[in-house]
């Protein structure tokens, strides 16, 4: 039996060599940074950042740019995984970022994101009225103590290619 699209695109995206691949060619920044795909389901993601050299600011907690790309990859895997492989394809754009930063961040911290519904609904909204449709998406970074140091809502626009 030949696997859904969401369950081929989740066992590429949760294959540390075929992740780091990806990363290393279309986002060498989270590379860098240390992201790591933790989870992903059709609902939820869970995107890690550590604590390192290369993203650390002068107060000694990870940079906020650097979270900013955990909390992004939080939610845009979802929407990478709704659009792939999709008829008609989907593309997908970022149009709004709103962040809240409520404590430091240090150690390695967790982004989660629980909006794969509203993603999908959206998705199949583009392609049945082939009008752009947006979508706002939460991710929640939690530290290792289950702390919430930051909260991040990205708007995220969805356009059904062709016809």
């Amino acid at each position: 039996m030949k696997p859904s699209s969401s369950a081929a695109f989740r066992q590429i995206a949760t294959s540390p060599l075929k992740l780091r691949l990806f990363m290393l060619s279309k986002l060498p920044m989270a590379y860098m940074a240390g992201l790591k795909v933790s989870f992903v389901s059709e609902k939820t993601a869970a995107v890690t950042i550590p604590y390192k050299y290369l993203n650390k600011n002068p107060f000694r907690s990870i940079y906020f740019a650097c979270l900013s790309m955990a909390a992004e990859l939080s939610t845009g895997i979802l929407c990478m995984m709704h659009v792939y492989r999709s008829e008609p394809a989907v593309s997908m754009l970022v149009v709004h970022m709103e962040a809240d930063f409520t404590k430091k961040a240090v150690g390695k911290i967790t982004f989660t994101c629980t909006d794969g519904d509203k993603i999908l609904h959206a998705i199949e909204q583009a392609k049945a009225a082939g009008e752009p449709q947006t979508v706002t998406a939460r991710s929640t970074g939690t530290d290792e103590k289950g702390d919430v140091v930051a909260a991040f809502s990205f708007t995220w626009s969805f356009k059904a290619k062709g016809g």
